[in-house]
């Protein structure tokens, strides 16, 4: 059975997206199936982080109310083999509920390895419906007061899951040593273990806007991030990356 991870935020801006297109691309790339869903309903963008830019005609939302079948509304990536996209409506159906949810999840956990999903910032309703049904979570922050503190709002309403890890996102050291602060100040301050830090590397936008996934320029700066998170998704022991 596959694993249903949720990416999450306490606020927009920390890259959320993006590090759910670089890890998804990375599972895939080690021979895991691997669903996205983009849950982010009316701000989807993981689309365009994937390199799928408007190729999904159907979203989760058609699978979940039974108008269409998970396998029909899912689209392959059609260079990376294993890696499908379930995108998001613009907005929330009234009759979308928590249980619809499970029973597509249920579905999808037979079909993929794992199904990441890129959740709403924040504390509203399609982050409870995003999170509610899900195996673990991935709390992504940036190194700002706010953000951490946004952070320990979040894990407050994730109280139901046995894990929750912390990614820090857009790290600078020199920023750190202005700010007189470390990652371990941040781990203490969102009250999460350390899944794994990510640089600022302006790879991230550039890919994007070319459609591009992360690692398809070497696995460097973010995009070794990223691949590092996989593997630490899947069990495996790697060193926290140092960031110069």
């Amino acid at each position: 059975m596959g694993t249903v991870i949720a990416i999450t935020s306490g606020k927009g801006g920390t890259g959320k997206t993006s590090i759910t297109s670089g890890v998804a691309a990375s599972l895939a790339e080690m021979g895991r199936r691997v669903l996205c869903i983009d849950m982010d309903i009316g701000l989807r963008n993981l689309d365009i982080s994937l390199g799928l830019n408007d190729r999904a005609l159907m979203d989760f939302s058609d699978v979940a109310l039974g108008r269409c079948p998970l396998a029909r509304a899912a689209v392959e990536h059609p260079d990376l083999k294993g890696l499908s996209l379930l995108t998001s409506p613009m907005s929330l159906p009234a009759s979308l509920t928590s249980e619809k949810i499970r029973t597509l999840l249920e579905e999808a956990r037979t079909l993929y390895d794992y199904i990441l999903i890129d959740s709403p910032a924040g504390l509203g309703v399609g982050f409870r419906l995003a999170t509610r049904e899900v195996d673990r979570a991935v709390v992504i922050a940036t190194n700002d007061a706010s953000s951490l503190r946004d952070a320990q709002r979040t894990v407050a309403e994730l109280e139901h899951l046995k894990q929750i890890h912390l990614v820090m996102n857009r790290i600078q050291t020199r920023l750190l040593r202005k700010l007189r602060t470390t990652i371990d100040d941040a781990m203490d301050t969102a009250g999460l273990p350390l899944l794994g830090v990510v640089p600022e590397d302006p790879q991230v936008i550039l890919c994007a806007n070319l459609g591009q996934p992360l690692t398809v320029r070497g696995r460097r700066g973010a995009a070794l991030a990223c691949w590092n998170i996989a593997q630490r998704l899947e069990g495996r022991r790697v060193p926290i990356m140092r960031i110069r």
